[in-house]
């Protein structure tokens, strides 16, 4: 079970979870990765990471335990962040 915090501290963490998930969606959208530069497998495995915090991001939402959900989506917004740096993204 997740420690007790403040009120106003998981409110924050809920409000800059929710603000940080719906942003990597809207950025999810038509995205996909770029083909060829890096063999398929190592880019999909970040994908299939970034995908895999989103979820786990909604499962902690879901139970109400902020502070891991604020984590998991700011590790999926890094590999996000980082593939599009590096200019294996691209929109559909």
């Amino acid at each position: 079970m997740p420690k007790t915090r403040r009120p106003d501290t998981n409110l924050k963490l809920r409000s800059e979870t929710e603000k940080w998930l719906s942003k990597l969606e809207e950025k999810m959208q038509g995205a996909e990765l770029v083909k060829g530069w890096l063999e398929s497998r190592v880019l999909q495995n970040a994908m299939d990471n970034v995908n895999a915090y989103v979820r786990d991001c909604r499962h902690f939402l879901e139970k109400r335990d902020y502070f891991n959900a604020f984590e998991a989506i700011i590790y999926a917004y890094g590999i996000w962040e980082t593939l599009e740096r590096m200019n294996l993204l691209t929109k559909k």
